[in-house]
């Protein structure tokens, strides 16, 4: 007679399966309370309400499925901007690559150090504990066992970007990163993400920003196809006070980017955009909740996705405005263009309001290629596939607008049409 299968708690064998990092002892009363978090959230499943769009199962299994490396011959992305460069492989600091962590205005020490870090202690874990309006046990899990990290106090307006670049070396690399940033009053610091980082990711970046201070983010998600993730920025942001984050994503088996937005200070501003292009075996998912808890802030979300060849792309994205957050000005908008009939989009746009003076609205569309502008430049002499390529681009400039610095934005949209070509 057959045994009976066991069924296992997903939870209980993934707490079973990660050790524990030899970390700082100042960390230790934060990753105690995200544990007990876990335990109580449990891992996402399929049934989670917002995960029924995006499956778990590759994100909270004890191992992570392998991801074949992707040799990128077209050079490092930010490499003709000077910065400051931090270098990650598998999520392992590589200090030969990397450049000395001195900067003015700026100390940058790391999560794996054992030194007692005072400032950082204050933040670590605490802004992931007080994002969860809806569990996000993958972030708890993360502050848990993390074993690296940038740890970023921002004193002034930083004279370059710090560049953050992670390399995937790896096919059975399984890594966990938490960055905390923390700027004081009117400080000014840009942050640069790149590169594949490991076949499974699961990172975390708590950024708190002071009255006064701005912090723009910059992201480009590796290109190596077959690796999963799963991102968290957790922001909260003082009167007066920037964020702005752009994310661009070409590759990944799966992708999931989540960004979680408190405005707890009178006039601030927090713009979040993502533009991503998928094809084939491709499956993103943007998942946004802005909190406005203070009088006449803004918030902009703006996302575009263009898919084909059966990708799929999902967004997620809700504004809740608090009682007495008056003059909120909140403006939510996602598209997909579906370059044939077997991608799809799925969308699940919120606003949740409780003051009565606020401008709120939401948008979310799907579409083919406009035929009459594809008609247009065709009788003009440029081929299908020069037409398609531009109108996508076009398409896709909303959302790299929001990227501040031009030489940035040139950048990205170079990445964007090389990518394009290749897949004619």
């Amino acid at each position: 007679m057959a045994k009976p299968q066991l069924k296992h708690d997903p939870t209980e064998v993934r707490l079973l399966n990660i050790a524990r990092p030899d970390a700082a002892a100042w960390t230790g009363p934060a990753r105690d309370a995200a544990v007990k978090r876990v335990q109580e959230m449990r891992l996402p499943a399929r049934r989670d309400e917002y995960w029924k769009y995006t499956r778990p199962d590759t994100l909270v299994d004890y191992q992570a499925p392998a991801a074949a490396l992707f040799h990128n011959d077209e050079g490092r992305l930010f490499d003709g901007i000077d910065r400051l460069t931090i270098v990650f492989v598998d999520g392992v600091f590589d200090a030969e690559r990397s450049d000395d962590l001195e900067m003015a205005g700026v100390r940058i020490d790391r999560l794996a150090e054992p030194a007692d870090i005072h400032w950082a202690a204050e933040t670590y874990g605490s802004l992931e504990a007080a994002g969860h309006y809806v569990p996000r046990a993958l972030a708890a899990l993360n502050t848990a066992f993390a074993s690296d990290g940038v740890l970023i106090h921002v004193t002034g307006k930083t004279e370059r970007p710090i560049n953050l670049v992670y390399e995937h070396a790896s096919e059975t690399s399984d890594a966990m990163l938490h960055h905390v940033v923390k700027l004081d009053a009117g400080a000014e610091v840009t942050l640069l993400e790149n590169g594949p980082a490991a076949a499974r990711l699961n990172m975390v970046m708590e950024v708190d920003v002071a009255d006064g201070a701005a912090f723009h983010h910059v992201r480009a998600q590796g290109r190596d196809h077959e690796r999963r993730a799963v991102t968290h920025i957790f922001a909260r942001l003082g009167t007066e006070s920037v964020f702005k984050s752009f994310t661009l994503t070409v590759n990944g088996r799966l992708t999931r980017n989540e960004c979680v937005v408190d405005l707890t200070g009178d006039n601030a501003v927090a713009h979040v955009a993502g533009a991503c292009v998928g094809d084939g075996d491709f499956h993103h998912d943007d998942t946004v909740f802005v909190t406005h808890d203070a009088v006449d802030c803004e918030s902009r979300q703006v996302f575009k996705k263009v898919l084909r060849n059966g990708a799929v792309g999902v967004f997620q994205g809700k504004i809740l405005v608090k009682e007495g957050a008056q003059k909120t000005d909140g403006y939510q908008i996602s598209q997909s263009l579906l370059l044939d009939d077997d991608s799809q989009f799925l969308a699940k746009p919120e606003l949740e309001i409780y003051a009565d003076d606020v401008a709120c609205s939401h948008g979310s569309t799907s579409g083919a290629i406009d035929e009459t502008a594809l008609f247009y430049l065709r009788s003009r002499g440029v081929s299908r596939d020069e037409a398609t390529d531009l109108l996508t681009l076009a398409f896709l400039a909303e959302a790299v607008d929001e990227i501040e610095a031009e030489a940035l934005r040139a950048d990205m949209l170079a990445r964007l049409e090389n990518w394009l070509k290749r897949r004619r």
